[in-house]
């Protein structure tokens, strides 16, 4: 599909959902209308995002543009910025409701991983005071990398849809947060190398049903591959095809703020338009994860 009509499908998405959110309660119990919908803002982050408009001034002048005839009471900055972010929670409710509606959210195999978040260059971490007694220092194996940040975790499902993504602590070892990425959740769970732990997958199997399958390391004891194991390195490439995508189309890594809350609706408006995006190719009956394809240029 072109632009335009990605922009309406959008559109009537968010709209039909959007509906159905607040239908018993409104947003608003006073003060002056917004001149753009709530579903005109929404679509134009989600759209935004999916084509890497991530800081707001290029979002909004790239609309106001290009767009003008679609959102033709576009006309201030600040206002829509505020807007937006005053979103931030129904956003977030709307990519669960996205997420249950598709079925994705009762796939019994989700695998599970964690994705470094830096907010500031790692020289800079000393002179922080935006994120002081919230960001701390991390280390990803993976990447070799050393941050400044926060961790953001992941479980999607088979198909690649986001789950749940909880903002983790960066210093906490990925073991330890664990129980924050299957809360809610019983059934299989692929891991990497890095939630290795048999007393908790053990714990987490007995109390919450919850099967943790995790490649053992070099220097343990050397057993054959089973066919579910071979199967959970398969399903682990998906959450780190998600990982990737994040990072690379969406910018997760490069969320350039001055608080937490700012900082928390960047990275919800990020997964909604990632959660929309396979949500629109699993109802065109494309491959899920194929966002390249999605939307010709």
């Amino acid at each position: 599909m072109d632009r335009d009509t990605f922009i309406i499908f959008v559109y009537c998405l968010v709209e039909e959902h959007y509906r159905a959110l607040t239908q018993r309660q409104a947003l608003r119990h006073g003060g002056f209308e917004p001149e753009l919908t709530d579903p005109e803002v929404i679509t134009m982050e989600i759209c935004g995002e999916y084509w890497k408009l991530h800081a707001e001034t290029d979002l909004f002048d790239y609309f106001r543009d290009h767009y003008r005839h679609f959102f033709p009471k576009l006309s201030d900055r600040t206002l829509f910025a505020r807007q937006a972010a005053n979103l931030c929670w129904l956003k977030a409710r709307l990519q669960q409701r996205l997420v249950h509606l598709s079925g994705q959210a009762s796939d019994p195999v989700q695998p599970i991983d964690t994705v470094p978040l830096p907010v500031c260059t790692y020289t800079r971490a000393g002179r922080d005071r935006c994120f002081v007694g919230l960001a701390d220092f991390g280390h990803c194996a993976a990447k070799r990398l050393d941050y400044y940040g926060f961790k953001l975790g992941l479980r999607v499902s088979r198909c690649g849809m986001i789950t749940a993504a909880p903002l983790l602590a960066a210093r906490t070892h990925d073991i330890n947060h664990t129980g924050a990425l299957i809360e809610g959740f019983s059934g299989l769970v692929p891991a990497d190398k890095g939630f290795l732990d048999a007393f908790r997958q053990s714990l987490y199997q007995q109390r919450q049903g919850v099967r943790l399958i995790v490649p053992t390391r070099k220097n343990m004891a050397a057993k054959a591959t089973s066919a579910l194991e071979r199967a959970c390195g398969r399903w682990r490439r998906i959450v780190e095809t998600v990982g990737s995508q994040l990072t690379e189309r969406f910018g997760v890594t490069r969320i350039r703020v001055r608080d937490l809350w700012h900082f928390q609706h960047r990275l919800i408006r990020k997964i909604l338009s990632h959660t929309v995006a396979v949500f629109l190719n699993l109802q065109l009956g494309r491959a899920p994860l194929d966002l390249d394809g999605l939307v010709s240029s």
